[in-house]
C-alpha cells in the first residue's frame, strides 16, 4: 500500500474496521485489516524515527493508544484468524510477534504496561491454540493458570468446553473446579463480559449434549438464548433456538414454558 495512502488511514478507526470484521466472522477480511494496520502503524514509526534522526518532531498524528498498541493488535487479529481457519503453525508465528514488543524504541510506562499485556495475553492464547489443537495433556496446567488468574476463566473455560466437545474430552471434573463461575456472570446485569458468557453457556449446551445431559444442555442453551438477545446478536440467536428445537423433544415441560416465555418477552 502506498504511503500517501497509509497517511490518510488513521489506525483507531481500522481498529473499529477489525472488530467488524471479527462480529461477523469474516476471517479473510480479518487478515486484510490486520495487515493494513501493521502497514499503517509502520509508516507512522518509520516517519517518527525519521524526524528524530533529525532532531526535530514528527508531525502529530492524534492516536487514542500508544503506538505499540497497534502493533500488538494487528499481531493479535492476524494470529485469530489464522487460528479460525486452522492454520495453526501460522498462528504460532503471530503469538511469537506479539508476546515481544519491548523492541520498539522510546516506551515510556503506558507503552510498556501495553508490552506487558501483550505478553500476558500470549501467554493465554498459546494454550488454547494449543488446546484447541487437541493437546490435552496440557489441559492441567492450563486449568491451574486460570486458577491463578480469575480475570481469563471465562475465556479458559470457553476454550477447554469447546475442545472437549470436538475431540470428544470428558471434562466433568474440570468443570466443577469452576462450578458457579458462569452463573454469577450472568446474575450481573450489563456485564461486560456477556460474549464470553454466551460462548461458555453454547459450548457447555454442546458438551452437556454429547455427554447425553439433555436436560442440562437445554439449561446452557436457555441462558445463551437469554445472552444472545442481550447482546442484539441474531446470528447467535438463531444458533441457539437451532440446537434447543433439537433438543426440545428431551426437554422438560417447564424448560419448554420459559422457552416461550422468553421469546413472547423478545417480540
Amino acid at each position: 500500500m502506498r504511503k500517501s495512502i497509509l497517511k490518510s488511514l488513521k489506525p483507531d478507526i481500522i481498529v473499529e474496521m477489525l472488530d467488524m470484521a471479527v462480529a461477523f466472522e469474516n476471517w479473510n477480511k480479518v487478515m486484510e485489516r490486520a495487515d493494513m494496520l501493521y502497514q499503517c502503524v509502520q509508516s507512522i514509526y518509520e516517519e517518527r524515527r525519521k524526524y528524530q534522526s533529525k532532531g526535530v518532531p514528527a508531525p502529530h498524528i492524534h492516536i487514542e493508544r500508544p503506538l505499540v498498541y497497534y502493533y500488538g493488535f494487528s499481531h493479535l487479529m492476524r494470529g485469530m484468524a489464522h487460528q479460525k481457519m486452522g492454520q495453526v503453525d501460522q498462528a504460532r508465528a503471530c503469538i511469537d510477534q506479539y508476546a515481544e514488543l519491548g523492541w520498539m524504541e522510546d516506551l515510556d510506562e503506558v507503552g510498556m504496561q501495553v508490552v506487558q499485556e501483550f505478553r500476558h495475553k500470549a501467554q493465554v492464547n498459546r494454550y488454547a491454540l494449543e488446546i484447541e489443537a487437541g493437546q490435552v495433556e496440557l489441559l492441567e496446567e492450563f486449568v491451574n493458570f486460570l486458577l491463578e488468574h480469575p480475570e481469563k476463566r471465562l475465556v479458559g473455560l470457553k476454550v477447554i468446553t469447546e475442545a472437549a466437545v470436538r475431540h470428544r474430552w470428558q471434562i466433568d471434573r474440570v468443570l466443577q473446579v469452576f462450578e458457579g463461575q458462569i452463573q454469577g456472570v450472568v446474575r450481573e446485569n450489563g456485564s461486560s463480559n456477556n460474549d464470553d458468557v454466551y460462548h461458555c453457556c453454547y459450548q457447555r449446551a454442546l458438551y452437556e449434549q454429547w455427554m447425553g445431559r439433555p436436560e442440562e444442555a437445554v439449561e446452557f442453551i436457555l441462558q445463551a438464548i437469554w445472552l444472545a438477545d442481550k447482546l442484539g446478536m441474531d446470528r447467535y440467536f438463531i444458533k441457539c433456538t437451532a440446537l434447543l428445537e433439537s433438543l426440545r423433544e428431551e426437554a422438560t415441560e417447564e424448560q419448554i414454558g420459559r422457552y416461550r416465555m422468553m421469546l413472547e418477552e423478545m417480540k
